[in-house]
């Protein structure tokens, strides 16, 4: 895959695209890339196409909603930018790297977007609560 330009954007944009790239840097789920590197790919829609799909099962809504009108007790809990929970291996990291108007950055967790993240994410889950999900 060829590097890619940075995405123009109108002003108003550049600044919220900062501000979560901020977000995302204080978080250690991105960081900043040196001019020297080389940039593999920045646009997850081109990496899906090369993606071979992970078949891990998602559970169906309707099923799950099922259960939970027998449960005696119901807990929620909130996995804060779930998808940002899983470390990116080293090569992954490469592939995962996106850029902008003033530089270049680099997953260092799983971003949103990829293909085979929701698989993965509930795999993870469900390895977490086997007896819960």
């Amino acid at each position: 895959m060829s590097r890619k330009p940075a995405y123009p954007a109108i002003p108003r944009a550049r600044e919220a695209l900062e501000v979560h790239i901020k977000e995302l840097m204080d978080l250690g789920v991105l960081r900043k890339v040196g001019h020297n590197e080389q940039v593999v790919v920045g646009d997850v829609g081109a990496l899906n196409t090369y993606t071979i799909p992970d078949r891990y099962p998602i559970p169906r809504i309707h099923e799950t909603l099922t259960q939970l009108s027998k449960a005696k007790l119901i807990t929620a809990m909130d996995a804060l930018k779930g998808f940002h929970q899983n470390v990116l291996t080293d090569n992954a990291k490469k592939i995962l790297r996106i850029i902008v108007h003033y530089g270049i950055y680099e997953y260092l967790r799983m971003p949103f977007g990829i293909k085979n993240a929701p698989s993965h994410y509930q795999s993870m889950m469900n390895t977490i609560f086997p007896e819960e999900l």
